[in-house]
């Protein structure tokens, strides 16, 4: 409300009245644009969160899967190993079987 013309001392009391009212709006601006602020902020952080969360739940699997493919593949590589091995024992003992013996003639 306007002052009435009194004395000087009202007047400056109104005039400081006045301009504590404008940094008052000023601050009451500021504080809804914050609060505006806070609210997309806050609702980004749990758009955020949410695909975090998925990605890292996708990289747990791909983890999971790797390591699986990787444990799989050295028994794979194990029982390779192994075959191999029994290859090369059959085929020396199929060598040994399949020479021809040689004839020891004896002379009299």
């Amino acid at each position: 409300a306007p002052c009435l013309p009194c004395g000087a001392g009202i007047e400056e009391l109104c005039a400081r009245r006045d301009e504590l009212g404008r940094q008052i709006a000023r601050e009451e601006e500021e504080k809804a644009k914050l609060q505006s602020d806070i609210r997309l902020l806050t609702e980004r952080l749990a758009r955020l969160n949410e695909g975090l969360a998925r990605k890292m739940a996708t990289r747990n699997e791909f983890e999971r899967t790797i390591a699986e493919t990787e444990a799989a593949y050295g028994k794979i590589l194990e029982s390779s190993q192994t075959l191999l091995n029994v290859l090369k024992k059959e085929a020396g003992n199929l060598s040994r079987a399949t020479e021809p013996k040689s004839s020891v003639v004896k002379e009299s």
